[in-house]
């Protein structure tokens, strides 16, 4: 799964790309997005700041509240379920990125291994938002299995779009939306960077 990635270009690149409003004025947003944490996304047309998680609930053992834990990754073959399927059917968003990573090695030791389009370009992943009284409006990215040189690194990559499907996936049908929940078939770009693998906060999938 994914609990990490970067989106390298400015809001004005990324509002041109998309063919999106910028909504957000003067804000500025890490290179590095971890769950729990802001991040840019494209619904409806304009370019906005969510939390990139849906919150869960948690108790402790003697019942009492602990802080929600941000649900960060929605697998494609579970969006019919409770938690996912009225933002699957009417909320569905582009997060933009320039690369995902996944922690690569053995238990204590693992790295960050990079994948992107060749040549760093812009792209989308399928996203599905909701609003929540945690944190504002918050964000989940989809994953399907993973094949070809992702397959070697995770069994789950994210759902990449390629530009022509973007408005299918934010305006089409369930159905239609749903089919093109497979794994890029295009070129992929692998950096096994060396880089310690170290995320922050609590994560999960659903």
């Amino acid at each position: 799964m994914c609990n990490l990635y970067r989106m390298t270009k400015n809001k004005a690149e990324v509002a041109a790309w998309f063919d999106a409003v910028d909504t957000l004025g003067g804000a500025n947003f890490a290179d590095e997005v971890f769950p729990g944490y802001p991040g840019l996304v494209v619904a409806g047309g304009n370019l906005r700041s969510m939390v990139w998680g849906f919150p869960l609930q948690r108790k402790d053992k003697t019942g009492q509240p602990l802080k929600p834990k941000p649900v960060n990754n929605a697998r494609s073959d579970k969006l019919d379920g409770f938690f996912w399927r009225q933002s699957f059917e009417q909320r569905r968003c582009l997060i933009p990125l320039t690369a995902w990573a996944e922690a690569e090695g053995p238990s204590g030791s693992k790295t960050r291994s990079w994948m992107s389009l060749p040549g760093g370009e812009l792209f989308a992943v399928a996203g599905i938002w909701r609003p929540s009284d945690e944190w504002g409006a918050v964000y989940s990215m989809v994953m399907t299995e993973a094949e070809g040189p992702a397959a070697a690194i995770h069994s789950r990559m994210p759902v990449v779009l390629a530009r022509e499907d973007q408005a299918l996936w934010t305006s089409g049908a369930p159905d239609q939306a749903r089919a093109l929940c497979s794994a890029w078939s295009g070129d992929l770009t692998i950096d096994r960077s060396g880089e310690p693998w170290s995320g922050r906060g609590q994560v999960a999938l659903l």
